[in-house]
């Protein structure tokens, strides 16, 4: 399979992702519904991210929100208070709408957590 091509809107933080997502989540959580991010939850071993952004965390401190600095595009979330945890998020939105468009919209309750 070839991996999935993404970047932030100004292209400096570019990502790669090497599945296909099977779904598309949306959280209702806080901080995703207003960011209206479309998240692939996956091993952090499927996909690179290059470049520089910068990271907020918030909540229950559980995970780190990234963003490029320039556009300020929310590209993925990775796990803060548990590098044992085989999980993070990319945001489907930072790839071509050919990959997501189609996919089954699976919604994620986050603001009852």
């Amino acid at each position: 399979m070839t991996p999935h091509q993404g970047s932030c809107h100004c292209g400096a933080i570019s990502l790669e992702l090497r599945d296909s997502p099977p779904d598309a989540g949306s959280c209702n959580c806080s901080i995703c519904r207003r960011i209206g991010a479309l998240w692939h939850h996956c091993s952090p071993s499927l996909i690179t991210v290059s470049g520089e952004g910068e990271g907020y965390v918030q909540g229950d401190k559980s995970i780190t929100i990234w963003r490029c600095s320039t556009c300020g595009n929310v590209t993925h979330w990775t796990v803060l208070d548990d590098p044992t945890y085989d999980r993070m998020a990319v945001n489907l939105r930072m790839f071509e709408p050919d990959l997501w468009q189609d996919l089954p919209l699976r919604l994620i309750d986050g603001a009852s957590f």
